[in-house]
């Protein structure tokens, strides 16, 4: 379930809003407020009849690069169709944390059941249905790809699992997920926002957690080595020698070995690590509660101590300059 949300993270967005609250007292004016709001979906009442009486309320607070909503509604469904992402794909994840009631989320062959407690992410490039049976409300999170900082392929065997009450991680990311939920109406400003990026991090790792140790991960060799050097890297990015010689010395490897491992992943060891510090960089850019911090330390910060390629770099990434990307957050 959606809120208003950029269709592209580049676009200028609004300024954060609180605890925006729109409803809908029909279901056609519900099928359409979900799908304005977020990405385009078909929509359809639990019964055949859709003038039948139905309501439905979105409490949701938007941000730069994410949008977090708590979503009350009747039974209905709601399906992401291959013909729906050709036209306007999005390059966001979902997550869902079930406050009450239960559904069903199907994506990629899997099934997942959403019972109170239960959490659970999905990717809005590939086709998935939600279907809810009964009256509930959910908390959804809607972020870009980057800021969980796993690959395409790491996230693949992610989606559509519980990842909730059962989880070791879960039984501490829910409780505190629906305090914010509780807590999602009286959120204002640059608190909302840390708070809002907080919990993707939180949400970032419980993922990682479950990529490299969990069953879902692969086995070994290769792949095992790649999640081990990517861990690596994300607690070096500060380190302004980090690079492609740095990690595979640090691993007794050479460099050439290296580049095979990240080349089957589908990316280059230089480019992950440009990716990962651009990411922080844009993380601490787009939070108010940092405005005041020089563009040139939170560079630094990222392992990017000079300013002009710092510059040059994001500009290359994004179109735009750290300063403007700044302003427009």
């Amino acid at each position: 379930m959606p809120t208003t949300f950029p269709a592209r993270p580049a676009r200028p967005a609004p300024p954060s809003s609180s605890g925006v609250v729109t409803r809908a007292a029909s279901f056609p004016e519900w099928k359409r407020l979900i799908s304005e709001s977020f990405v385009p979906l078909e929509t359809a009442p639990a019964g055949t009849r859709h003038d039948a009486a139905f309501a439905g309320q979105l409490t949701s607070h938007q941000l730069r690069e994410l949008a977090i909503v708590q979503v009350d509604a009747m039974a209905h469904a709601v399906e992401r169709t291959p013909e729906l992402i050709a036209a306007a794909g999005s390059g966001f994840y979902k997550l869902n944390l079930q406050l009450s009631g239960s559904g069903m989320l199907c994506q990629s062959g899997r099934e997942t059941v959403l019972t109170t407690g239960e959490l659970t992410i999905y990717d809005t490039d590939q086709p998935y249905t939600l279907r809810f049976d009964e009256s509930f409300s959910t908390l959804v999170l809607m972020f870009p790809k980057h800021l969980v900082g796993l690959s395409p392929e790491q996230m693949s065997g992610l989606t559509a699992i519980p990842l909730g009450k059962d989880h070791r991680l879960g039984r501490a990311v829910v409780p505190f997920l629906t305090q914010t939920a509780r807590m999602l109406p009286e959120l204002d400003g640059p608190i909302a926002h840390r708070l809002a990026m907080n919990t993707v991090d939180l949400l970032a790792t419980l993922l990682a957690d479950e990529a490299y140790s969990g069953p879902t991960a692969a086995g070994g060799g290769p792949a095992r080595m790649l999640r081990r050097i990517q861990l690596f890297i994300d607690g070096q990015l500060s380190n302004p020698d980090l690079s492609p010689g740095y990690v595979a010395a640090a691993h007794y490897i050479s460099t050439r070995s290296l580049h095979k491992l990240f080349e089957d992943s589908g990316t280059t060891a230089a480019a992950w690590i440009r990716e990962r510090r651009l990411a922080g960089a844009r993380h601490d850019l787009s939070d108010p509660l940092l405005a005041d911090v020089p563009i040139s330390v939170i560079g630094s910060r990222w392992g990017l101590p000079d300013p002009a390629h710092f510059s040059r770099i994001f500009r290359a990434a994004h179109g735009c300059a750290p300063s403007t990307y700044r302003e427009c957050s």
